[in-house]
């Protein structure tokens, strides 16, 4: 006699704001968002450093490391066993990568949109100046032109 179990998916999980990230995928995926944050490091619950950084790449692979150096940010969430995701009293989230008794807290000192906004002015800037530069280039070629005859 055979029992078969039924087959029930467990759905993915839901995590809005706090909560626990093991996938190194998931952990990837959040961490690529960030660009200027206040790091902390904490061994065994003291603080062993802080600064602010640039966050420049985020991967996975166990053969290189995570480097914290020069105001820059390398993370590799291999480097780590899970993502604790908690907010402050003011519902600001921040980032404990967490590995045995120590701990690299981010704080993100910036939005994604609040990143992409910036990139968006910079980028309008540099094409209206492109615009108003070739106009001008336009403007002297006819005048040269109109030397000629």
């Amino acid at each position: 006699m055979s029992h078969h179990l039924p087959e029930t998916k467990i759905p993915a999980p839901c995590i809005i704001n706090t909560g626990v990230i093991v996938s190194k995928l998931d952990m990837r995926r959040l961490l690529t968002d960030l660009s200027r944050v206040h790091y902390v490091y904490i061994f065994d619950g003291t603080v062993q450093s802080e600064g602010d950084g640039d966050v420049m790449e985020v991967f996975a692979n166990p053969q290189r490391s995570t480097l914290v150096a020069n105001h820059t940010l390398y993370l590799n969430v291999c480097s780590f066993d899970y993502l604790e995701l908690q907010q402050t009293p003011e519902k600001e989230t921040h980032f404990d990568l967490v590995q045995e008794g120590w701990r690299l807290r981010l704080i993100p000192l910036s939005t994604p949109s609040q990143e992409r906004r910036g990139t968006i002015n910079v980028t309008a800037i540099e094409a209206m100046m492109e615009q108003v530069l070739s106009a001008r280039w336009d403007a002297e070629f006819d005048d040269d032109s109109s030397e000629m005859f």
